[in-house]
């Protein structure tokens, strides 16, 4: 049965409460609390059940059928929801506002949040990483893109321009799980984020206009920005059902201010992640994070994904990385200190939210408890930003907070003794109550001679006299004990003054943890109007973090301060690819990688497995490290700061839409061409090997011309095509290098050493051989490539034996000139961009089968 066949005039009050509900979130699964559970109805119900492999019940609700259910417990339902929004769900968490018990009627019920991927502020969400949700406003000329971290406040917005490509740059480099988008948008790139990307995506034109929120665009000028951030903050707001004033005032991204790439550079680089297994382990990630806190973490990896281009500060962190390894008994106090600080930005998110309970009160405690220790050693340091301590939110908390309060705050114990005087009278009254009753049974025991009467108390019957049943005829009716109870094995009585002091001692209970709750809540309140003290806390902490980390990986590693120059050079020497050398261990060979002002592309040659790709990648790789303000793998090094990154890096098919590996290929290869400057670094690993050999050897050829004539930007290419290397005599900036192996009785060993020059050798054979495939394949791999080269002998003397006739000739041969020559005659290659080469070979291709 589908909710929108149902004759609403049937259901019952409930169902139709739920109706209404669902009427304003269709596409979310309402949890709808009945009692101990939380229930999905209809369409919800059965999706729920397929995706969770609950089982499908039904449910009666006035109509003839039953309406599709299934069920969960109310206090096992963050483990469902963990499940539903990973598959990219969303989920409306719908509470009842209203105790049952003390109700007459129908029991209100609202959605009291929506739990989406991005907009989640529980403790499931990875604390190394930011968990961003964005939203893209489409301008018609240009789109606004502003996406934030809700657990941390921090919030930042961007303009860029209106291609696809632009984009999804922006989305896979800061790994957005969800994105908002308004009408105006073009739908085929909405599939693409859903289908390629994996990202839930919701479509809306609201803005929010709510003046609490202003603060976070005040200092903006640019309209577009502006209407961005309403635009993704009236989603937050709607989704959320709260205040969210510990969102920060917006960092808007200038043009140039960071290092850019894309997404494909980012996974072939493995800055993040590694390409076969998606792990952080192994990544440069992995390799850099030697922060003490959560904050730390989060900000190296911002920093990874958007290093800078400003060197005043890259310079200013290379000082103080000096000075942390200078004052390394210094660095390890800071280290220890650290170490004992908790999350303080997602601590101050959850004060702001009003989820925190008093083991996040007590985590902050101690975290502020050592920020004195923290403070005092930046000043010894130098460090160049003031560390607020916040002594008198340490002193309140300390004061306050009880050292074993329980998760719970609607179970008391949250206060400690002394805080409040009234929580202590009402303590008092307790304590003496409890004590009365211990004395009552002690009194009982003595004026009955029933020695083994005791005083109990239940929830259901409060307390009671319990006398077992081989004494009960010992009770006297003078006494005035009236029965409560009868069990197998005892009776329960109660008295007048038991049953006084009850409501005494249940009376108090019950304000003792009402007077808690309101109390906790007042210091939550003191706590909150720090929110902004505690998020510029953070970010020094974060930063302060981040530089002892790389402090302490440039001693263990050997990475030396890079020199940024104004001159169009690169002189990494003795450069190393820092995650392979550290996996490798001791068995890694350095490499010089220099790229003088006359020199702008490298075209590298070697076998494979010789280590052509890691060469390229330890370039791009020690460039980054050094735009994040890290030192660098090499025994010296020397760079410009540089704009963009663009890679080619490996071979892979665009299986969901369907794009072969060429043409994977040859868009990337058109990206880099078009958006390169002659301060941007391109690697591109042998290009144009997804085609035909004429066809992608033509390819590369015109691809390295353009570089070289138009755009000029320092360039790594690594080919298999050896008729490249005669290139260096046609372009004065392309210098050849080879890596070099060693061939000995038909084996090959690989030095794995960069050596100037080309080699015109493939060993594609010998690879082959190494890679286990059967000796009797590799031997006749070997017989065939002998015949090859044979005729390949064969077919070159007969063309130069043509040559010197015809020069001895006593008379002029008559050649008529074909159309394909006079075609050649018209183009230059230099001017052509791929797509038009790829073109031009077709349509000669063409031409020739018409001639035949």
């Amino acid at each position: 049965m589908r909710r929108d066949e149902v004759d609403r005039s049937k259901l019952s009050p409930m169902m139709l409460q739920y109706m209404d509900i669902k009427d304003n979130y269709e596409d979310t699964i309402i949890f709808f609390r009945l009692g101990d559970f939380y229930e999905m109805f209809f369409d919800d119900a059965v999706l729920v059940s397929r995706e969770l492999e609950l089982t499908l019940t039904g449910k009666q609700a006035g109509l003839e059928e039953r309406v599709p259910m299934c069920g969960i417990p109310h206090h096992a339902y963050a483990n469902y929801i963990d499940q539903l929004i990973e598959r990219g769900y969303k989920v409306a968490i719908c509470e009842q506002m209203e105790d049952p018990k003390t109700t007459k009627g129908m029991v209100k019920r609202e959605v009291i949040q929506v739990v989406t991927r991005g907009t989640r502020l529980d403790d499931r969400v990875d604390s190394k990483s930011n968990n961003y949700i964005s939203n893209i406003y489409d301008f018609s000329y240009c789109y606004g893109i502003s996406y934030t971290d809700i657990s941390t406040g921090e919030f930042y917005a961007v303009i860029v321009d209106k291609d696809e490509h632009s984009v999804i740059r922006e989305v896979v480099r800061n790994s957005f799980k969800e994105v908002i988008v308004n009408s105006k948008i073009d739908r085929n790139l909405v599939n693409t984020l859903r289908s390629n990307y994996n990202v839930l995506v919701t479509i809306t034109d609201d803005l929010c206009e709510e003046d609490i929120y202003s603060y976070i665009y005040s200092n903006e000028e640019d309209t577009r920005i502006i209407t961005t951030i309403k635009h993704l903050l009236k989603y937050i707001v709607d989704t959320k059902k709260t205040t969210l004033t510990h969102l920060q005032k917006v960092e808007v991204i200038k043009e140039n201010s960071h290092l850019i790439f894309d997404g494909n550079t980012k996974k072939n680089l493995e800055l993040t992640e590694t390409i076969r297994t998606g792990d952080r382990m192994y990544s440069l990630l992995w390799f850099l994070d030697k922060n003490k806190t959560a904050m730390g973490s989060r900000f190296l990896k911002y920093n990874i994904e958007n290093p800078i281009t400003s060197k005043k500060e890259l310079e200013r962190r290379y000082d103080l990385i000096e000075k942390l390894s200078t004052e390394f008994i210094l660095r390890d106090d800071l280290m220890k200190e650290l170490n004992e600080v908790y999350d303080l930005e997602r601590l101050a998110g959850r004060v702001s939210y009003g989820n925190l309970n008093a083991k996040d009160l007590l985590q902050l405690k101690n975290s502020l408890k050592h920020l004195p220790n923290i403070k005092k050693i930046l000043e010894e340091l130098n460090y160049d930003k003031t560390l607020e301590t916040l002594d008198d939110v340490y002193e309140l908390l300390e004061s306050s907070i009880n050292e074993d309060a329980p998760f719970t705050v609607h179970e008391g114990r949250l206060i400690k003794d002394g805080y409040n005087s009234e929580l202590d009278e009402l303590r008092s009254v307790k304590n003496g109550s409890k004590d009365f009753i211990l004395t009552l049974e002690k009194e009982e025991k003595e004026r009955t001679g029933i020695k083994n009467l005791k005083v109990g108390y239940n929830k259901v019957f409060g307390y009671y006299i319990e006398v077992s049943k081989s004494n009960k005829d010992l009770v006297k009716d003078e006494w005035g004990w009236d029965r409560k109870q009868t069990l197998a094995n005892c009776e329960r009585y109660t008295t007048p003054l038991l049953k006084e002091k009850e409501n005494i001692i249940l009376g108090a209970e019950e304000k003792i943890i009402n007077l808690e709750y309101k109390l906790f809540m007042d210091i939550r309140e003191v706590v909150k109007r720090y929110i902004s003290n505690l998020q510029t806390i953070s970010k020094i902490i974060s930063e302060i973090d981040m530089l002892q980390s790389f402090s302490v990986i440039s001693d263990d590693n050997k990475l030396v301060r890079p020199t940024l120059t104004e001159e169009r050079k690169i002189e990494f020497i003795e450069c190393r690819h820092p995650v392979v050398e550290k996996v490798m261990k001791d068995k890694y060979i350095p490499n010089d990688i220099v790229m003088d002002e006359k020199t702008n592309i490298l075209l590298i040659t070697g076998p494979n497995m010789a280590g052509k790709s890691t060469y390229m990648r330890q370039c791009a790789i020690t460039i980054i490290m050094a735009q994040i303000g890290c030192f660098v793998p090499c025994k010296s090094a020397i760079m410009p700061i540089f704009d963009k990154i663009f890679t080619r890096i490996g071979a892979s098919d665009d299986l969901v839409s369907g794009e072969s590996t060429f043409m994977v290929e040859m868009k990337e290869a058109e990206y880099a061409i078009s958006e390169a400057t002659e301060d941007s670094l391109i690697l591109f690993d042998e290009l144009g090997r997804g085609t035909a050999t004429y066809d992608g050897m033509a390819l590369a050829q015109a691809i390295l011309e353009h570089i070289h004539n138009k755009i000029k930007a320092k360039t790594m290419f690594s080919t298999h095509y050896h008729e490249l290397v005669s290139l260096d005599k046609k372009l004065k900036n392309l210098e050849n290098v080879h890596v070099s192996a060693l061939e000995e009785d038909g084996h090959i060993t690989f030095l794995h050493k960069v050596k100037k020059g080309a080699v015109d050798k493939s060993y594609g054979i010998h690879v082959a051989s190494l890679a286990g495939l059967p000796n009797s394949v590799i031997d006749r791999s070997k017989e065939i490539l002998s015949k090859y080269e044979n005729n390949s002998k064969k077919r070159e003397k007969e063309n130069n034996s043509f040559e010197q006739t015809s020069l001895f000739d006593s008379f002029e041969p008559i050649v008529k000139e074909s159309k394909i020559e006079k075609e050649l005659e018209k183009i230059n290659p230099i001017e052509m961009t791929p797509m038009e080469a790829i073109n031009f070979l077709y349509n000669l291709k063409e031409e020739m089968k018409k001639d035949k």
